[in-house]
């Protein structure tokens, strides 16, 4: 397990580049740099609140056998996140705690599924950041046949992923990036959070955001002229509350 693929050379963990970074705030950088915000859907949240991942997606379409996730951490590599395609299927779990626990063991930094897990109790005590729509106490009652890209890809939500992605999640849910543009958006990230925490800090000591934004500027500027958006004045102000 966790051979090393081409594109994927040691030392270039995404984890800990984004350890700081929330998914809001990744968002925003990819709003910043114009690259298409891929949220999964709201309904995918941590087994365990509090929960963080981040890594490259390994993906695998679940047919209704646990063999295609064993397959896929026979080629994923240490930090890798498993990204589970069941279709969103509400009618059947798909991931429980052996599954959680091999992950662990073969170096992954987390689960994603576009379905449901099993064995919440286990899986909260193996610890390993799991994200899903749900629990439900069975598991797949079919065996349908395997999709010849059942480990090249998977689709959560209105987004298909692969090897190419990296996959984000915390509180605020799950956010898939690519990694070739990683450096950019995690330094345009970055910024955004700076600014943000000092608007942040100036709120608390008494100095309104509306103050900080011009916001008051911003209203005789709109008068002048009624096209000016907030967020072109933000731009011109230096603030971050949107993008």
């Amino acid at each position: 397990m966790g051979h090393h693929e081409p594109g994927h050379e040691p030392g270039q963990r995404p984890g800990p580049l984004f350890t700081a970074l929330t998914t809001a705030h990744l968002a925003d950088a990819c709003l910043r740099a114009r690259i298409p915000v891929r949220c999964a859907p709201a309904s995918v949240q941590a087994v365990v609140p509090g929960s963080r991942l981040a890594g490259r997606v390994a993906p695998a379409r679940h047919a209704g056998s646990v063999d295609v996730f064993l397959e896929a951490f026979e080629g994923a590599a240490p930090g890798d996140v498993l990204v589970v395609d069941n279709g969103g299927r509400l009618d059947e779990s798909c991931v429980g705690d052996l599954v959680a626990l091999e992950a662990r063991a073969a170096g992954l930094a987390g689960i994603v599924i576009w379905g449901l897990h099993r064995d919440t109790a286990d899986i909260r005590e193996i610890g390993l950041p799991v994200f899903s729509l749900g629990a439900l106490p069975t598991g797949p009652l079919r065996l349908d046949d395997r999709r010849p890209d059942a480990l090249t890809s998977a689709v959560v939500g209105d987004w298909t992923v692969d090897r190419t992605d990296l996959v984000v999640g915390d509180d605020d849910g799950v956010l898939f990036l690519p990694a070739g543009r990683a450096k950019e958006i995690r330094a345009l990230a970055g910024s955004i959070r700076d600014t943000e925490r000092r608007q942040a800090e100036r709120i608390r000591t008494g100095v309104p955001l509306r103050s900080q934004v011009r916001f008051d500027a911003y209203l005789a500027a709109r008068r002048e002229t009624p096209s000016l958006t907030f967020r072109e004045h933000l731009r011109a102000v230096g603030g971050a509350i949107e993008e």
